[in-house]
C-alpha cells in the first residue's frame, strides 16, 4: 500500500478531476462517460484508484476515522464501477467492486452470516430516484404507468449488526464485516438494552432467525459523555456519534459498551427458517409489516420516521421532509432508505454482488468534507477580539460552498492541532455554521506550518491583550480602525438600529471617501453628493435618506444596545432603558444605581461606567443627538405595567415549532404583555412550553423533565384570553 500522505494527494487530484460536470455524468450515466474514462486515463490509472479506495475502507471501517466524506467515496466507486463496465479486463478478485467493504478486525473471532449483508446504491436528487422507479419497473416487468409501493425509512449513521435467534433466545451478534463474514460481539450486543435477549419467534413457526439492524447513540447521549470525559479532565473528546457506537461494539468490556448507551434499531427480517429448515418469510408480502411484526416482539424499529409511500413521488416527498427535519431527530441519519415493499418483487429483482437492485439509499447533502487549510487570516471585532479565519480549498457542504471558517480562538487551534498545509475535516453544524472537526496529522509531509498567533493588532499594529477569564486576545485601541468600521457595521444592522439597506459595502466605500469616521457621521451625509455616486442615482439616495431618517426616532435601548459595548446587549440595554430619561444621564451613574437593577451583573456594569466615562464618546452621542437621533426615553422604552392577575404573571415560557395563529415574534409579545418572561432554551428554569406543528428536541427535553407545563398553540391562546 503506498503511503497514507501520497493517498490524500492522490485523492485529492482525482476529486479535483471530478468536476461537477464529470459527477453529473458518473451520477447519471450519460453517454459522455467514455470520453470521461479517456480524460481520467491520462493522468490516473485503475490501479491507483483501486488502492485508493481500499485505503479510505479501511479508514472508515476497520479504523473509523475516515479522511473522506461518503460523498466523496461513492464519487470515486461510481468511478471504479464505470472503469470496469467499460473494460472488464480491469476486474480482478482484489477489486472493490468484487466486494462490500470491510469492518473486520482481527482480534475478533469471524463467523458467517447467515445471509450476505451488501451496501446500498446510492442517490441524491427526486431525479434519481425517479431513474430508479424506471429500473423498478423494468427489471420486475411492471407497466411504467402503473405505480410501485415502497417503504421508506432512514438511513442510520452507526455501525451494522446481524442477530441471531435460535429457539427464542439471541444466541449470536456480528458486526457487517466484509458482507460475508463479520467479527462476533455477541456479548456487547446483549448489553444493549434495545435488544430483546429472548423473543417469541416459535408463535409464528421460526426456529431460526437472522435481523439485520444498526448500533447507534443517541445524539443527546454523546453530548453527555464528552461532558463526562471533560469533567474527568480528559481532552481526549469522542469525535463523533458512530465512531463511538462502532467502537463500543468493538470494545474487550462488555461494560463499555453498555457505558455508551449504544442503542440498535432493527429494519431487516433477512432469514427465517422453521426446524425443518424451511423459509418462513413468505408470511409477509410486505417489507412494512415485517417491520411491525418484529416490534410487535419488542425491536426497536423506525416508527413515525417510516413511511409506506404509494409511489415513487411520495417517497420522493419524504425523503425531503427528512432531510429538513434530521437535525432535530434523536439520532444521526444521513438519509433515507427507499425499499420496494413487496417481498415476492424482491425476490424477483434479486441482488448484484455489490447491492440489492430492489433498494436505494437517498443520501442528504453533505455536512462533513475534506479540504485543504490554505492560509490563516485575522479579523478584529467590534470589541477589539481577534479571531482568526481558516481559508480553506472551497467544499460544498448541504447546499452552500465553504471557503471561509472561523477558528476562535488561540486556544482552539492548539486544542486541534490545525497547522497551515493540513488536510481538515469540515463540517457545517446543524447546516448553518461551519467549523473544523479535526485535523489528519498522519497525511502530513513536512510542509506543514505550526501557527504563531500575533502579538499585536494586524489592523494598527497596537500591542495585543488577553483579559484574564477570557479565551480571546483583544486590541486595546478603540479607534483602531477595523473596530471603527465593524461597530459601524453592527450599529446599522438589523439587531441595532435597523437601517434598511444600509450594509459594511456602503459603510466601506463611504470611509474610504472620507465622509465616516464615526457612527455619528452617518446621520449626517450629503445625499446631493452620494446621488452622483456611480451605482447610486436620485431615487437610491432618497430612499436611503429616509431609512436612516426614520431609524433617529428609534427607541434608547436599540440606541444603547447599538453602541458595542462589550457585554451590553439587547436585554440590559432595555433594563436600563427603562430606568433613564436621556441617555447621557449614565454620565452620572455608579456602581449602586446598577445594583439595584436585577439581571445587570458587575461586568455589565463596569463596561457602561467606563464607556460613558469616555469624552469622546460623550461628544459622539451629543453629535448625534444635534443630528437628529433620539436620545430621550420614548414609550417603547418604558416597562410594561403588567397586572398582578395577569394570567402568566412571574412564568417563563418557550415557544417550539411552527406557530399557525400567530408569528414567534407575536406570541412572544403577547407572553410578555400577560406577564411571562421569554427565555431562550429548555431547562429547569422553565415553566411553559408552547408548543407548534412539528415540534423537536425542545419538545423531547421539556417532557423529560416533567415540571414543565406543555401546552399548545390554541390551549396558549385560551389561557390569555381568561
Amino acid at each position: 500500500m503506498i503511503p497514507s500522505n501520497e493517498i490524500q494527494q492522490g485523492t485529492n487530484q482525482l476529486l479535483q478531476f471530478l468536476t461537477d460536470e464529470r459527477r453529473n455524468i458518473l451520477t447519471k450515466g450519460a453517454n459522455d462517460i467514455e470520453q470521461l474514462i479517456k480524460d481520467f486515463s491520462k493522468d490516473f490509472t485503475h490501479q491507483q484508484l483501486n488502492e485508493i479506495l481500499q485505503f479510505h475502507e479501511m479508514r472508515y471501517a476497520v479504523m473509523n476515522d475516515p479522511i473522506i466524506t461518503d460523498f466523496e467515496y461513492d464519487l470515486l466507486f461510481k468511478l471504479i464501477e464505470q472503469l470496469e463496465n467499460h473494460d472488464n479486463s480491469l476486474v480482478s478478485k482484489d477489486s472493490v467492486t468484487q466486494r462490500v467493504s470491510s469492518d473486520h478486525v482481527s482480534s475478533f473471532e469471524t463467523v458467517n452470516h447467515l445471509v450476505p449483508m451488501l451496501s446500498l446504491d446510492n442517490s441524491y436528487n427526486g431525479d434519481d430516484l425517479r431513474d430508479f422507479d424506471t429500473s423498478v419497473k423494468k427489471l420486475a416487468n411492471i407497466n411504467p404507468e402503473e405505480d410501485v409501493i415502497y417503504t421508506v425509512e432512514p438511513k442510520f449513521d452507526g455501525g451494522s449488526i446481524a442477530i441471531i435467534y435460535k429457539n427464542d433466545q439471541l444466541t449470536r451478534a456480528a458486526t457487517r464485516g466484509n458482507g460475508t463474514a463479520g467479527d462476533e460481539i455477541t456479548e456487547n450486543i446483549r448489553k444493549l438494552k434495545t435488544i430483546p435477549l429472548t423473543a417469541k419467534f416459535s408463535d409464528y413457526n421460526i426456529a431460526e432467525v437472522e435481523l439485520r439492524g444498526e448500533a447507534l447513540i443517541p445524539k443527546d447521549h454523546f453530548k453527555k459523555l464528552n461532558e463526562e470525559k471533560i469533567k474527568a479532565g480528559d481532552t481526549n473528546l469522542y469525535a463523533n456519534p458512530r465512531n463511538t457506537a462502532t467502537g463500543g461494539l468493538r470494545t474487550k468490556d462488555a461494560m463499555e459498551t453498555a457505558r455508551r448507551g449504544i442503542e440498535a434499531f432493527i429494519f431487516q427480517l433477512s432469514y427465517a427458517v422453521d426446524s425443518e429448515g424451511s423459509s418462513q418469510l413468505e408470511q409477509w408480502n410486505s417489507h412494512y409489516a415485517s417491520i411491525d411484526f418484529l416490534s410487535s416482539l419488542g425491536f426497536k424499529v423506525p416508527t413515525i420516521e417510516k413511511k409506506k409511500c404509494k409511489n415513487i413521488d411520495e417517497a420522493i416527498a419524504f425523503c425531503s421532509y427528512w432531510e429538513e427535519k434530521r437535525d432535530d431527530y434523536a439520532y444521526e441519519i444521513d438519509g433515507m432508505v427507499v425499499k420496494v415493499d413487496a417481498i415476492d418483487l424482491q425476490e424477483r429483482m434479486g441482488s448484484t454482488s455489490h447491492h440489492p437492485r430492489w433498494a436505494i439509499a437517498y443520501k442528504f447533502k453533505a455536512k462533513q468534507a475534506t479540504s485543504k487549510l490554505l492560509n490563516i487570516e485575522y479579523q478584529v471585532g467590534k470589541i477589539g477580539s481577534i479571531t482568526p479565519v481558516a481559508k480553506i480549498s472551497p467544499v460544498a457542504l448541504a447546499g452552500v460552498t465553504v471557503s471561509s471558517i472561523s477558528l476562535h480562538n488561540e486556544e482552539f487551534i492548539h486544542s486541534k492541532d490545525i497547522r497551515i498545509g493540513d488536510t481538515v475535516l469540515v463540517e457545517r453544524a446543524g447546516d448553518v455554521i461551519p467549523y473544523i472537526v479535526k485535523s489528519f496529522p498522519d497525511l502530513r509531509d513536512g510542509s506543514e506550518k505550526e501557527l504563531i498567533f500575533p502579538k499585536a493588532c494586524p489592523s494598527c499594529n497596537t500591542e495585543l491583550v488577553k483579559p484574564e477569564n477570557e479565551a480571546a486576545w483583544r486590541c486595546p485601541n478603540y479607534q483602531c480602525e477595523a473596530q471603527v468600521l465593524q461597530r459601524m457595521y453592527y450599529h446599522v444592522s438589523k439587531d441595532a438600529m435597523n437601517i434598511d439597506g444600509f450594509g459594511p459595502s456602503y459603510i466601506d466605500r463611504f470611509y474610504e471617501m472620507g465622509w465616516l469616521n464615526s457612527m455619528a457621521d452617518i446621520y449626517n451625509l450629503d445625499y446631493d453628493q452620494i446621488q452622483n455616486l456611480e451605482g447610486f442615482g436620485q431615487k437610491s439616495a432618497e430612499k436611503l435618506s429616509q431609512n436612516i431618517n426614520k431609524s433617529k426616532a428609534n427607541p434608547i435601548s436599540r440606541l444603547l444596545s447599538s453602541l458595542s459595548i462589550h457585554h451590553f446587549g439587547k436585554r440590559a440595554s432595555k433594563l436600563i432603558a427603562q430606568e433613564i430619561d436621556h441617555v447621557l444621564d449614565l454620565q452620572n451613574w455608579g456602581d449602586e444605581k446598577f445594583e439595584e437593577i436585577k439581571d445587570i451583573g458587575p461586568v455589565v456594569a463596569k463596561n457602561v461606567i467606563a464607556y460613558f466615562k469616555e469624552e469622546a464618546n460623550i461628544e459622539m452621542l451629543k453629535q448625534m443627538e444635534s443630528y437628529g437621533v433620539n436620545l430621550k426615553q420614548t414609550e417603547a422604552d418604558k416597562p410594561k405595567q403588567v397586572a398582578a392577575d395577569a394570567p402568566l404573571i412571574g412564568k417563563t415560557i418557550l415557544f417550539t415549532g411552527t406557530l399557525t395563529k400567530m408569528g414567534r415574534k407575536e406570541a412572544q409579545q403577547m407572553a410578555e404583555n400577560a406577564g411571562a418572561k421569554n427565555i431562550s432554551a429548555v431547562s429547569k428554569n422553565l415553566n411553559i412550553l408552547v408548543v407548534g406543528e412539528k415540534a423537536g428536541s425542545k419538545l423531547k427535553k421539556a417532557q423529560a423533565l416533567e415540571t414543565v407545563e406543555i401546552m399548545t398553540e390554541d390551549e396558549f391562546l385560551t389561557l390569555l384570553s381568561k
